[in-house]
């Protein structure tokens, strides 16, 4: 197993600091904002989940575009102006004072789709048996930017608001551009020569290996913000805990799953034990929410769920990008890393929308419990294709 080399290593730490800006921008918004939309005029449960999922129907619309085009001109104008409409949205979302202003706001942002030309220029700068390693760190930071944000979230927006909020997110959001162009170095080549068009791209995305990483991103991200549709609220009225409380369950867990995720992480180098890694963690996915969905006013079960959620979480975001990296053709990387982020933020548009129609029409628990059935799909995809995912490893790499 080879070291991260110094090039690598300044890189990931650079990328990371980029990416945790922008995430934890985001972050703020998720832990307060079911809870205080209630309020806002025109809000329903439906559009409450609209707004949260909004901004993945509108990021899942242009990653691909956007990874093409961070493969012809450069990661680094493509990303930075992405941001710049991702800072567009959070300045309109602040500046609205009802629901569908917000959820406006969040198209807005959503149409910065820069993660997978983000993800790409990670790629571009290591090699294949360390880009799991490199996707870690980012991973790590991720991580650090969700813990960091539920601290911060509930006290910031009573001070701030919501609009306070979506007003930090644009700020932090030109921070990261000024970090991108200082601490991240820009790769040697980036353009894609001409055989990357749009039918050789489609037939790449249409191969049974990536189709079945895509879907599991999908999948991930539909149960992780159906979740936060409900989490906030049922913490409040199951358990009792207040809003600016809540951090003190997403404190421990989150480093209790960064833990894991170190150890873990380290001990899986093949493609192989990866998948048997993401298999596990659809199933603890899965075996969570249902924990979710049983939680009374005791706290044993809702704190075993939670480390089993976010512990599966983390190292599924920390996985899968690094599989699809690995398995793509190098001159269409941005493109395949653009679809597989259009399949994330299309599972959080549908798991935003899920949540909130289960929510206004059934019940908390029942938000819980829709999530959970995905895993009766996933699981039969994650079996048929593992073996495929192995196989297109072994072709790549003769």
């Amino acid at each position: 197993m080879s070291k991260l080399s110094k090039g690598e290593l300044k890189t990931a730490f650079a990328l990371s600091s980029v990416v945790g800006l922008r995430m934890f921008g985001l972050f703020l918004i998720m832990p307060v904002f079911s809870a205080y939309a209630l309020h806002l005029a025109g809000a329903t449960p439906l559009l409450i989940g609209l707004a949260i999922g909004v901004y993945g129907f509108a990021q899942a619309l242009l990653q691909v575009p956007v990874g093409l085009l961070s493969d012809r001109i450069g990661r680094h104008v493509t990303i930075t102006l992405g941001l710049l409409v991702f800072v567009l949205g959070s300045v309109v979302a602040a500046m609205s004072h009802g629901i569908h202003g917000i959820i406006l706001g969040r198209v807005l942002q959503g149409m910065g789709a820069v993660s997978g030309a983000s993800q790409a220029l990670a790629a571009d700068h290591s090699r294949d048996d360390n880009r799991g390693k490199v996707m870690g760190i980012i991973g790590v930071s991720i991580g650090f930017a969700f813990v960091l944000a539920i601290i911060l979230s509930a006290p910031l927006a009573g001070v701030a608001g919501l609009s306070g909020l979506f007003g930090l997110t644009a700020v932090l959001a030109l921070v990261a551009i000024g970090l991108l162009w200082v601490l991240v170095p820009r790769p040697r080549h980036h353009r894609a020569p001409a055989s990357a068009r749009p039918g050789s791209v489609l037939r790449m995305l249409v191969t049974p290996q990536l189709m079945v990483l895509n879907v599991s991103i999908f999948m991930m991200h539909t149960m992780l913000t159906a979740a936060f549709v409900a989490l906030p609220l049922m913490l409040m009225r199951n358990t009792g805990m207040a809003l600016d409380h809540q951090w003190r369950l997403y404190l421990p867990v989150m480093l209790v799953s960064a833990v894991v995720m170190g150890g873990v992480l380290r001990r899986v180098t093949s493609v192989a034990g990866s998948m048997r890694l993401v298999l596990v963690c659809a199933v603890g996915l899965g075996l969570a929410l249902c924990g979710f969905s049983a939680v009374g006013s005791g706290h044993l079960l809702l704190w075993l769920a939670a480390m089993v959620f976010f512990s599966a979480f983390n190292l599924l975001e920390a996985s899968l990008p690094s599989l699809v990296s690995r398995l793509a053709p190098a001159h269409m990387r941005g493109a395949a890393l653009g679809a597989y982020a259009t399949s994330q933020f299309l599972g959080a548009g549908v798991g935003g929308v899920l949540g909130g129609v289960m929510l206004q029409h059934i019940s908390l628990s029942a938000v819980f419990a829709a999530a959970a059935t995905l895993t009766l799909l996933w699981l039969p995809l994650l079996l048929w294709g593992r073996s495929r995912v192995v196989a297109a490893d072994a072709a790549v790499t003769v």
